[in-house]
């Protein structure tokens, strides 16, 4: 990557000013936004401030991810610039942030934008300019509607999906139990408690016996915790960002109540939660995996694994090894990667969304065994397997068979 390519990116991580982003982007006339015979552009929004911040590595390592492709050669001839600006999880912030890279940039694509709430306040505009939105660190189950939003595709197991995994679970083997959920008020969090009230069929009126919803913005979730323990629920589900999860684990535990705990897979970072919430305090939680866990030292000697850790001693030495969002961001970019690699020289918009539809058994080394990326024209989901996991204290461990596929 040339050093005023990476600092454009740098200072797009930083919230610099528009005039620091605004990199000369030269391109004939007529050609498809975003490509000039040496570079392809693309666009993301990360929350690299706010009360999200603990995913910003997520983003950092994608960036992280294409200087190391490019110092390798690029993809088919060309460099991959990823503009990554901050929007602090505010989705007025994530629409002004969208249009300029659409609109004065020129981005051949999106990719990697973060959170439901974002992603949805960009989610007509992009689709009405035809401009591909793919991969979204979001698993909310609009993402997969190639009918109406053809522009528009996810990444993650959708959350309805996820949700009915864990209702599942408490049927099977705690069948007298009974379960709360507590979720952050938007698309993402409703996904989660539909899909989990799915999950029971017909007894979800005998399994969920409370309920609560938070804000993005909230400072504290200690009453809504309170509420929650009125229940006598012997299982919480918690869906939500790292700051919040991590304050309800602690507050449930602290209060002396003590149900078992699920959380979704996207918070379940240990630095990024666990270990703010308490280590000790969190030993016990359930959630799901759909890659491998960089604190599991089953994968010590996988080709994959120390692949991975090289890249992160290489390229994002300032990342955290024990944060399981820099395997996200890392998987992600792989999946961008295959398809401009499948995109050879035609780069046109349509052939992008082409190519994302079309990836048949894309095995990344760092997705669990058993799991692969699989889409097409009519097929939005690329990932719909996915493995239970407990943390013990001090690693996360898998258990039980691969769920889906």
């Amino acid at each position: 990557m040339t050093n005023l390519s990476r600092r454009t990116v740098l200072a797009g991580l930083a919230g610099a000013s528009a005039t620091a982003l605004a990199a000369p982007h030269v391109r004939p006339a007529g050609a498809t936004p975003g490509v000039t015979d040496t570079e392809i552009l693309l666009g993301q929004t990360m929350p690299y401030s706010g009360g999200a911040s603990g995913y910003a590595d997520w983003g950092r390592a994608e960036v992280a991810y294409f200087e190391m492709i490019n110092a390798q050669g690029g993809i088919n001839g060309r460099h991959v610039r990823l503009i990554s600006l901050d929007d602090g999880l505010s989705p007025p912030k994530t629409v002004e942030q969208t249009r300029r890279m659409v609109e004065r940039d020129g981005v051949l694509a999106l990719f990697g934008s973060f959170a439901t709430s974002p992603n949805s306040a960009i989610h007509r505009y992009v689709n009405s300019r035809g401009v591909p939105h793919l991969f979204l660190a979001s698993g909310a189950s609009k993402w997969a509607d190639p009918e109406n939003y053809p522009w528009t595709m996810g990444w993650l197991p959708d959350y309805p999906t996820e949700a009915k995994v864990y209702a599942q679970y408490i049927m099977e083997n705690d069948p007298d139990a009974t379960a709360s959920i507590f979720y952050q008020n938007d698309d993402g969090g409703r996904d989660f408690y539909e899909g989990f009230k799915a999950g029971f069929g017909d007894q979800v009126d005998r399994y969920l016996v409370g309920e609560q919803t938070f804000e993005a913005t909230d400072p504290t979730v200690d009453a809504q915790i309170a509420n929650l323990q009125q229940s006598g629920a012997n299982y919480l589900f918690i869906i939500g960002q790292p700051r919040t999860m991590a304050q309800a684990i602690r507050g449930s535990y602290d209060s002396g109540w003590r149900p078992n705990l699920m959380i979704n897979a996207g918070s379940a970072s240990v630095s990024g939660t666990l270990e703010p919430a308490g280590l000790d305090k969190a030993a016990g939680i359930m959630s799901v995996a759909f890659v491998k866990d960089p604190t599991d030292d089953t994968w010590a000697d996988d080709p994959g694994f120390l692949a991975w850790s090289a890249f992160m001693d290489e390229w994002f030495p300032k990342g955290r090894k024990s944060d399981v969002n820099t395997v996200y961001g890392y998987c992600m970019a792989q999946t961008m990667e295959q398809v401009l690699r499948q995109c050879g020289d035609d780069l046109s918009r349509e052939n992008v969304m082409a190519q994302a539809a079309n990836l048949r058994d894309l095995a990344l080394p760092m997705l669990l065994p058993g799991v692969t990326i699989n889409t097409a024209p009519d097929d939005y989901r690329p990932i719909e397997a996915m493995r239970l996991q407990r943390f013990n204290g001090a690693k996360w461990e898998l258990f039980g068979d691969t769920i889906g596929g």
